[in-house]
């Protein structure tokens, strides 16, 4: 997994865990990403060196402004992939994964072009 991919990932998640509890930390993603504390750890402190989060005292991690923006891009990505591909009559469970594939390499000119088509 490219780095790149990596991080959007982690930011995705960090998205998705703060519209359903009321604060995130490190465990929390780990539980969600079924990976260890420990690469979450080192995850969150490149995210925290590139800005896309803050973590308080407490270790609650938030979504800094540019975070947030690649994270919420990739978010509509993986949404609107997984339901086309759904409604061209991929599996729910397959169409998830391809479409978390496709969500970090597809271009924006693409993912406008596929967009459009399906709106």
């Amino acid at each position: 997994m490219a780095n790149n991919e990596s991080a959007e990932n982690y930011l995705e998640t960090i998205l998705i865990l703060s519209k359903k509890l009321p604060v995130v930390r490190s465990v929390d993603i780990a539980t969600e990403l079924g990976f260890k504390k420990s690469s979450v750890s080192i995850a969150m402190k490149n995210l925290r060196e590139k800005q896309h989060i803050t973590v308080n005292d407490s270790g609650f991690i938030y979504l800094t402004d540019s975070g947030r923006e690649i994270a919420e891009m990739i978010y509509e990505r993986h949404e609107l992939l997984s339901a086309w591909l759904e409604r061209l009559g991929v599996p729910a469970d397959i169409a998830v994964r391809d479409a978390c594939k496709i969500e970090h390499v597809i271009s924006k000119e693409s993912f406008e072009a596929i967009k459009k088509h399906v709106k």
